[in-house]
């Protein structure tokens, strides 16, 4: 691979790791994955404020992980493709799985 187009595929890929590294963004994303949703529903979900989601919300479509349709008077956001949506699951569940292997591991004193 030539080492500019390297260059760039990897700042891509860093750029859209790092507007996932916050826990209400991936939170989010996570809902996503279930399926468009509206603000309000985001909101529900994640217990976050509106003004706090929103802004959330931004940084996930200026990075375009999101896709925003306005239906009426409401807009509503999906993950832009399934690459993103297998990030934010494998995440997630690598998470669950080292903090229940944490929990199982015997800490040697020694």
């Amino acid at each position: 691979m030539n080492q500019d187009v390297e260059s760039s595929v990897f700042a891509r890929g860093a750029a859209y790791l790092k507007a996932m590294a916050h826990p209400l963004r991936l939170a989010v994303l996570t809902e996503l994955t279930r399926g468009p949703r509206c603000v309000h529903e985001l909101v529900d979900a994640t217990g976050a404020t509106q003004p706090l989601v929103s802004q959330h919300l931004r940084v996930l479509r200026s990075a375009d992980l999101l896709v925003a349709e306005r239906r009426g008077r409401e807009v509503v956001y999906s993950i832009v493709d399934d690459h993103i949506q297998h990030i934010v699951l494998d995440a997630v569940e690598h998470a669950q799985s080292e903090g229940t292997q944490h929990d199982h591991h015997v800490h040697d004193a020694h």
